[in-house]
């Protein structure tokens, strides 16, 4: 690529859109952003990106409609621009868990979302940890699909965890939870749940061997924090000793925070994919380094494939 690079942060995160910038060694590139008394939302680039190579930084979190409607005003301003090409860098990508009809008469929510940005003019997207891979396949366009788990395992590893399970606090997570097994070294759990509501989750039980072992339940998503501590509770009663958490994205509300301050896990790692990712019993540790250099690469023409390689980085 030719073309200057140009990092534009959308206000969804700024503080790791200005580490990406510093790492990546460019400056942030001048916009203004502004809400009008109706709630439309105006974006004015204030610097020329003609030919340039533009990434646009901007989480669809919380407030997910807002965040993602401005995301999408962004593109269109950096397209009408001239600029060569566009990213979008979506650490977190809403709407992810809505990838298929489970009833009848409901939307696919991820595709839709997919077809916006690509209609809006994003050539790329470069995102971390979909809650459902097959997403990437929602595109027409190239999706460089980061992983964030070689920077918990990291972190779990300098805790030095000896008679360590990993445990899955659903069928659902077993895949990841398995991964994060082989490369620690460790055994695997699995946690039945039955949800009853979109914040109330039951732990029913545990297949695997807890007993007298530190855990480490893992997600790639947390907001409510009710399935993490309904399992952890179940872990407790089985006897497990001390309790931990990682999960790539933690969305967490006030709801959440309440729930891991008063439950049995002694701490939370995750990533600052996200700007609530912060509180009481949280760890947060920065994914800033993996992004600015997979933009640096994309840039540049170079591969990527060794920071999405799970192996290559955490070995």
């Amino acid at each position: 690529m030719d073309g200057q690079l140009k990092i534009i942060s959308g206000s969804a995160h700024s503080h790791l859109a200005v580490d990406i910038c510093r790492l990546a060694g460019v400056p942030p590139c001048a916009v203004t952003l502004q809400s009008f008394p109706d709630g439309e939302t105006f974006v004015k680039i204030n610097e020329n990106i003609r030919r340039r190579d533009v990434f646009i930084v901007q989480p669809t979190c919380p407030p997910t409609n807002q965040n993602l409607m401005e995301l999408l005003i962004m593109v269109d301003a950096a397209r009408r621009a001239s600029a060569e090409r566009i990213t979008a860098v979506i650490p977190f990508f809403g709407y992810a868990r809505q990838d298929r009809k489970t009833e009848p008469r409901v939307p696919i929510t991820a595709k839709l979302v997919a077809n916006l940005l690509v209609a809006a003019g994003v050539n790329r997207v470069l995102t971390v940890d979909l809650h459902a891979a097959q997403i990437q396949g929602f595109f027409d366009i190239p999706v460089d699909h980061l992983y964030a788990m070689p920077v918990l395992i990291k972190e779990v590893r300098e805790r030095e965890l000896g008679d360590l399970v990993v445990v899955s606090p659903d069928v659902g997570g077993l895949k990841m939870s398995h991964a994060y097994a082989t490369k620690l070294g460790a055994e695997l759990a699995i946690v039945a749940k039955h949800r009853r509501s979109a914040t109330e989750v039951e732990a029913i039980s545990i297949i695997g061997e807890v007993e007298g072992r530190n855990a480490l339940l893992v997600d790639d998503l947390t907001e409510t924090a009710g399935t993490l501590v309904a399992a952890a509770e179940l872990l407790r009663k089985h006897g497990a000793r001390k309790i931990y958490a990682g999960v790539s994205h933690a969305v967490l509300g006030e709801m959440g925070r309440e729930r891991l301050l008063n439950s049995e896990i002694e701490e939370l790692f995750t990533t600052d994919s996200v700007p609530m990712a912060c509180g009481p019993k949280i760890h947060t540790l920065s994914i800033a380094p993996l992004l600015a250099e997979a933009i640096q690469r994309i840039h540049m023409g170079e591969s990527v494939t060794s920071l999405f390689d799970i192996e290559a980085q955490s070995g």
